[in-house]
């Protein structure tokens, strides 16, 4: 007989941008360390940082993340609804991995939540099959009494599960105390008793100094406070791009300084991290209507929303920045929206990428078409590259609308697997599909060099390991925090 489950736990949090992600991909790595298989799960997740598993499936970058963190391959049915925003109030719906429509905001409650929860149910018993403890991640509070009747993934998925919950606070914010107990008030009777401890994130300072704090919630509220997390300055991949201002941090000793444009419909910004991480090099994050001579490259991101995005730079006049700054001798590399921006015409007869049917001239800076068509291009690849160094490995994924194909012979493909990317003759301008693509070491310390060997800078070594190493470090770090700083115990008992 196969022996029954552990009781699953769940991160919910007072608000969005507490830290449950992190705080549940800790968890994760510390129940994995403690000889547990912990298997992380979200019902919901809005966001434009998304991942796509061996599977093709598409899911919240997040919860991939956590799925590294517990030791397992990302699966889509840890994310079984996604919802991707594409402006004026709507967002596209995947379930299960795959699009199945476009929603509004208002109607979204009334016409997707039946399919919604039939959806958690699939995935649930998917992950179910890892025959492990749930580790569950809520989404932003869980007591917006307008939208309760119809949760998909806080308190009605904790009751399903008969979760034990931890409650994460930002002290950073301001107003922990009200935080915690204006969140208790507004939970139902029958909900109350989920929550198992309270948890307090993101604290500087002297911790004694919360003594007399965490005293007082533990009276008022009869719960326990598990700990006190002190600020982790560790960058991870944030939900949203509004946290991306949080990722400005200057680098004194860096010697290159490249830019990333924030545009207005930004996806899949996670595929900068690789550089962030690098000491050499700091990163700026412009918006289309900044200056761009000063940096030694400049980053093209994802775009939900490509052709609009490309409106907006116009708008801004970026790109005329863009097409001087190549002019003149600059680098610029982009990944997948980006990518289509820098060819020479982009086709959408049907209207898939904007509002209204058409064609767009694109910013000119490769010789490539894209044409819009139903079906979204969602896989995994490993392939191997041309350029700068021929025969480096690299993997990642595609995740986009839209074929792009040559208009010209003078642009040398950047991998042998045709259609995955391109780079100009002189190899200034680098177009790519392939999200991830920075993960790899060596790749990417070639790319720097061409740009170090620019500003008489010596190369920096290429016989480095990939990202993924880099954050599996990072997360045993985020778990030690946790191991050091949060009682487990009152949880999982």
């Amino acid at each position: 007989m196969t022996a029954p489950s552990p009781p699953p736990l769940m991160v919910l949090g007072t608000s969005s941008g507490v830290g449950k992600s992190l705080v549940t991909a800790g968890l994760c790595r510390l129940l994995r360390r403690r000889g547990e298989q912990p298997v992380p799960f979200k019902g919901q997740n809005m966001s434009l940082n998304a991942y796509v598993d061996e599977d093709g499936g598409e899911m919240a970058y997040a919860q991939a993340m956590q799925a590294w963190a517990a030791g397992l391959t990302p699966c889509a049915a840890m994310n079984p609804v996604l919802l991707k925003p594409q402006g004026h109030g709507s967002s596209e719906v995947i379930h299960l991995g795959r699009s199945v429509g476009v929603s509004r905001a208002e109607d979204y409650y009334r016409d997707w939540f039946r399919a919604g929860w039939l959806a958690v149910r699939r995935g649930l018993e998917i992950c179910q099959r890892q025959q492990g403890r749930l580790v569950l991640e809520g989404a932003g509070s869980p007591v917006e009494v307008n939208l309760q009747a119809r949760d998909l993934t806080n308190l009605r998925l904790a009751q399903f599960l008969r979760a034990r919950c931890v409650l994460v606070a930002d002290i950073e914010r301001g107003g922990v105390f009200a935080q915690i107990i204006g969140t208790l008030q507004l939970l139902r009777p029958v909900e109350r008793p989920l929550v198992a401890g309270l948890l307090i994130n993101r604290f500087r300072g002297q911790r004694s100094l919360f003594d007399e704090g965490r005293l007082w919630l533990e009276q008022r509220t009869g719960l326990p406070v598990l700990g006190v997390l002190p600020w982790l300055g560790e960058r991870f991949p944030p939900e949203d791009s509004l946290d991306l201002l949080e990722r400005q941090g200057h680098k004194p000793k860096a010697e290159l300084r490249l830019a990333v444009l924030r545009l207005p419909s930004i996806s899949n910004f996670s595929d900068v991290d690789p550089l962030a991480a690098e000491a050499t090099v700091q990163l700026d994050w412009l918006l289309p209507g900044d200056a761009v001579d000063r940096y030694d490259a400049v980053l093209l991101p994802g775009s939900k929303q490509t052709m609009a995005d490309l409106k907006a730079m116009r708008a801004a006049r970026m790109d005329e920045r863009l097409q001087q700054y190549v002019a003149a001798g600059g680098v610029v590399l982009a990944i997948c929206g980006g990518l289509q921006m820098l060819g020479q015409h982009l086709h959408d007869p049907q209207g898939l990428e904007a509002e209204t049917s058409g064609d767009m001239e694109g910013l000119g800076l490769l010789p490539l078409v894209t044409r819009f068509r139903p079906g979204k291009v969602q896989r995994q690849w490993s392939t191997t590259t041309t350029w700068p160094e021929p025969g480096q490995s690299c993997t990642g994924f595609e995740l986009h609308h839209g074929h792009t194909t040559p208009s010209a012979h003078d642009v040398q493909p950047l991998y042998t697997q045709p259609g995955l990317g391109w780079v100009s003759p002189c190899g200034h301008v680098v177009g790519t599909y392939l999200h991830g693509c920075l993960e790899s070491g060596p790749w990417r310390r070639h790319w720097l060099n061409r740009l170090r060997s620019r500003r008489g800078l010596p190369p920096l070594p290429t016989a480095v390991g990939d990202h993924a190493a880099q954050r599996d470090r990072l997360l045993d770090r985020l778990a030690d925090a946790l191991a050091e700083d949060v009682n487990l115990e009152p949880l999982l008992r």
